[in-house]
């Protein structure tokens, strides 16, 4: 069935669900390439705490402002650009900003969830709809005859929104998981690297190391 053909026998709806998949399609684009980018921050990361534990503190901040495209770079930078914190400070400076950065993590993740909500029923409203048409064209006293084909065809025309319905929402669903995973693990990622330059920062600051005072 051609294109025309479909959006034709799946009425209105096909427009909606057009615009859906659409949408759709060019945030999944968008988050895979975010997502690609981000994964080279466990590296950058390694690399900061790696020069942090050897007390090379300044280094250390210009691997983080070099990279400060990076959420985790951001998230450490705000802990450690503070002037003579205490450790208290210091774990509240890493916990707000990691906060902050959540809905950057998360984006477009509710308009995904509502295609992936709408796509189905706005299919099903295209096969009530076709239905509702076929059987208004049925005369009753013609059971059998010449326009029962007609809306026998029309049932199975009026089942191509449902199933276009379907397959937007699954592929959306299929990309949505996927980012929710990723997310996930980045969560974990945060929560680990933060614990690490925390316990840093607590033992250089409790040593009396007055080098934990980031040079401006």
């Amino acid at each position: 069935m051609e294109i025309s053909n479909l959006f034709t026998a799946g009425g209105v709806v096909m427009w909606p669900l057009l615009a859906f998949s659409l949408l759709g399609v060019a945030l999944i684009i968008e988050r895979i390439i975010f997502w690609v980018r981000i994964n080279r921050q466990n590296k950058v990361v390694r690399e900061v705490l790696q020069l942090y534990r050897l007390d090379n503190v300044v280094s250390a901040l210009d691997k983080l402002q070099k990279n400060a495209d990076l959420p985790i770079a951001r998230i450490f930078l705000a802990a450690l650009e503070l002037e003579e914190a205490t450790p208290e400070d210091f774990r509240l400076a890493l916990e707000s900003e990691a906060q902050a950065e959540i809905p950057l993590l998360k984006r477009s993740q509710n308009i995904f969830e509502t295609i992936i909500g709408l796509a189905p029923l706005l299919g099903l409203l295209g096969t009530v709809l076709g239905l509702i048409n076929s059987f208004a064209s049925l005369n009753i006293g013609d059971v059998g005859g010449t326009k029962t084909a007609g809306v026998t065809s029309g049932i199975s025309e009026a089942l191509v929104s449902t199933a276009s319905g379907l397959v937007v929402a699954i592929f959306t669903l299929l990309f949505a998981n996927t980012f929710r995973g990723l997310y996930q693990r980045q969560i974990a990622w945060i929560q680990e690297y933060g614990g690490q330059l925390e316990l840093l920062y607590r033992r250089r600051y409790e040593r009396g190391d007055k080098s934990y005072v980031p040079t401006r």
